[in-house]
């Protein structure tokens, strides 16, 4: 049986995929069904509020929206949505990502938007904090989040560095 898709993945831009492949090949390995889209705050807001309107009959608990740049994305998700919206701003453009991760976490209050690192270092962090907040309703998630954390440990204290 397939995991329930729980988490929606939307990136704002088709050139964005390669910085949030790590956040969807996590939530893969920690086995949370997901779905993904590419859908822009700005270049097709009517089809991203269409498709926001459907989440929660769908069962989707979180939202992670990745963008660039102005990265005004996460921030019309959480106006649109009640479900937790996890930010991730991308590098893109001049500024490489510090324009998207202050257009992420400066919302106005009532709009929350948990944001995370920059790139595809914030996008794991997004799907590990994604199964945290699914962990207490989703005992098979917390579980294998338990798993994936001790195999993480063991891989750092396993390692040595070599002789110099």
């Amino acid at each position: 049986m397939a995991d329930p898709v729980l988490v929606s993945v939307i990136v704002g831009s088709a050139s964005d995929a390669d910085q949030i492949a790590g956040c969807r090949e996590t939530l893969g390995r920690l086995g949370i069904g997901h779905e993904a889209k590419v859908l822009s705050a700005h270049r097709t807001p009517d089809e991203l509020v269409d498709y926001l309107a459907g989440l929660e009959e769908r069962g989707i608990e979180i939202v992670i929206a990745a963008a660039g740049m102005a990265a005004h994305l996460a921030g019309v998700v959480a106006a649109h949505t009640t479900l937790p919206v996890l930010g991730v701003p991308l590098a893109a453009g001049a500024l490489q990502g510090i324009d998207a991760l202050l257009s992420t976490v400066q919302m106005p209050p009532g709009v929350p938007v948990a944001t995370l690192g920059i790139g595809s270092p914030g996008g794991k962090n997004a799907a590990y904090l994604a199964a945290r907040i699914l962990a207490p309703r989703h005992p098979e998630v917390k579980k294998r989040l338990e798993a994936a954390l001790a195999e993480d440990r063991e891989r750092v204290l396993g390692f040595e560095l070599p002789e110099v």
